[in-house]
This record gives structure tokens, sequence and C-alpha cells, in this order.
């Protein structure tokens, strides 16, 4: 039988994201994050599209845009009427649409009606998928082939094992700072033999201690390579500042225009040994958990700020919290709480305190 055509039904991602035109910036932006998205529709009644809102559509106003922007509606930001494309369409006619209007989301319509999203990722993925899902078939007849593949397939996996292994003496640090008041225990586990999740620490003054954890969106090869760009310039800058919105500031600046929609959230934080105050700033990171020995209780340290990355020239407001001894700090990225066990149930942040508090 000859393979399905390869439609724009089948690459699509059904039941997209829609949002109202009145709801503001700030909730369009928030969805966004949470959900590791690049864009979302604009739905009015009947589900009749009225717009995009991408982010490309928040980086091209954003930099002019007046104090408070956040609270505008997106109707004010979105694309409207834009261009779209029928569930039945191929692929290829997906391609070319994309490249001739230099859009990277199409809204898929059918009668009227909003029935999912095409991004250049999900298409690319989707036609590999494709690909790949023909080549295994072929090679399946011919022994040679298959053998030949999976040689290749070790001589990859052997590749990435040392490239894991360098990866982590570049990101990591070699032993946490000797301080005899702090204690330390760390756990490195990334997904893949490349990840994007990395800490480190900085020295800006002999009194001061810097403490970033950082996670670069996406896994493997290109995750690792943002993540190391994202080390160096946090390297660079944080032995000259010990002010953790700058030194997240300068990061951002750097990593500016990463391919393919990427970006670091990181939370930094600088702890002063005389005060045992730790101030802090956050780039879209999940927040960090202090244990309060005085009372027992687990409290988050809240901070916000947009990723890394991303939106150019963003201001990055610090906090400050008193330390007292007994207290604990738990830094984490967000694979730790979204692990799923045997049942599919995931850890989640509840458990995370309780186990703070416990050991």
């Amino acid at each position: 039988m000859p393979p399905e055509p390869l439609t724009v039904r089948r690459a699509m991602q059904p039941d997209p994201v829609r949002v109202p035109p009145d709801c503001p910036l700030r909730e369009v932006m928030g969805a966004m994050n949470r959900l590791r998205i690049g864009a979302v529709l604009v739905a009015g009644a009947g589900d009749r599209l009225l717009g995009i809102f991408t982010e490309r559509d928040l980086l091209r106003r954003v930099a002019d845009a007046d104090h408070g922007w956040r609270g505008l509606p997106v109707r004010a930001w979105m694309t409207a009427d834009p261009f779209t494309i029928g569930p039945g369409e191929g692929l290829e006619a997906a391609l070319t649409r994309m490249a001739e209007h230099r859009v990277r989301h199409l809204p898929v319509v059918e009668g009227g009606r909003v029935v999912g999203i095409l991004s250049a990722r999900m298409l690319m993925s989707r036609r590999a998928d494709d690909l790949n899902r023909l080549v295994d078939e072929r090679t399946g007849e011919l022994k040679r082939a298959l053998g030949e593949i999976m040689a290749r397939d070790a001589e990859a996996r052997y590749n990435l094992r040392a490239a894991g292994r360098l990866q982590n003496r570049l990101l990591l640090p070699h032993a946490p700072p000797d301080w005899p008041e702090l204690r330390w225990g760390v756990h490195y586990a990334p997904l893949d033999h490349l990840g994007g999740d990395y800490y480190d620490t900085a020295r800006p003054d002999p009194d001061r201690l810097g403490l970033l954890i950082a996670d670069a969106s996406g896994h493997s090869i290109a995750a690792a390579l943002v993540a190391i760009l994202s080390r160096t310039a946090f390297s660079e800058v944080s032995a000259r500042t010990a002010s953790p919105g700058d030194v997240l500031a300068e990061m951002n600046a750097r990593l500016q225009e990463l391919a393919d929609d990427r970006f670091v959230t990181a939370f930094y934080g600088v702890l002063d040994r005389r005060t045992r105050v730790l101030t802090y700033a956050n780039a879209g990171h999940p927040y960090p958990l202090r244990y309060v020995a005085a009372t027992g209780a687990v409290e988050p340290l809240a901070a916000q700020g947009f990723m890394l990355g991303v939106v150019p020239d963003e201001r990055y407001r610090e906090r400050s919290v008193q330390l007292d001894p007994g207290d604990r700090l738990c830094f984490y990225t967000d694979g730790l709480v979204e692990a799923l066990n045997e049942l599919g149930a995931g850890y989640g942040t509840e458990r995370l305190e309780a186990a703070l508090v416990a050991h």
C-alpha cells in the first residue's frame, strides 16, 4: 500500500491554546512560559480566529513599549488576520507558505473554526519522523544495511557519552567552596548524555559566594551548546559584580538571538558570609526552597524575571533573605518536580518540600 500522504492534519498540534482578545499580555506570556510554547491563538466567539500572538510579536514591540505594557490586552500586540492553512493541505505546501510569508506558525482553520496550529518545528519534526520510518522499513529488508546503521548508532552513542563527560567537566564546579559554616549536597542526573541543566558558583569577593542554577531549553546537543554559552557568560560577568540582577541582565544581553526559539532559565543568589544575607534574582526559573530551622516552615525564594535570551534589556529585580543557622536551601531544575514514577504520577513540589523538612 502506498504511504499515507503527509498532510497538515498529521503534523499540526490539535486543540491549540486560545486566549480572548482582552487577556492581558502578562497572563499570555505566563501561559507561554509555563507550557513552553512559542505562540497562542487569539479567538473570539465560536472559535473565530482574530489573530495570533508569538514570541516574535513580543520581541518586535517590547523594546519600545511604555512602562506597564504587561497589562495591555493581547489584541494590542497580536498579529491580526494571520495567514492560515487548511488541515488537508500537504506539508510541502505548508513549508512554501511559511517561507513566502516569513512566519513560523500557521493557524489551521477548517469550516471557519480553528482546529489546530502548525509550527515550523512541528512540521520539520513530522517530516523527519516520517522519513525515519521509511528508512527503518527499507533497512529492515536489508540485513547488511541494518547492521551498518546499528554500528553507526553505537558509535554515535559512544560519542554522546564522551561528549557528556566532557560537558560535565566544562559546566560543573569541581567541588563546592570550602566554607566551614556551609554543608553541601549535590546530585546531577541529566535526562540524556547531553543536557542543558547546570549549576555554578562564583566568588565576587572573599566574603561573598555566588550560587547559580540554570536550565537551557530542550535536550541533547543543542541544549548543551546553549548551556555552555550561558556558563561562559556567567563566568565572565560574575567575577566583576556581586549584584545578581546585573549578572542576569548581562547574561541575557549576551544570549540574545539564540537559534530555534531557545532560552535559558536561571536563578542566581549571592551569600554574604558576614551577615548571612542571601541576595538573589530570578530569570524564569523554578523558585528554590528555603527550610526555616526556627519554625520548620518551607518558603519559596520568589522573584520575577523573564527568561534569558528572549527579551532584550530585561531588568531583573533583586530580593534578599536573612538566613539563620540550621536553615536549608534547595536549588533544583524542573526535571525534578516533573519526574514521573511507574504509574505516571509526578513527583511535584509538595514531595520536595516534605523531603527538605525530613532530611
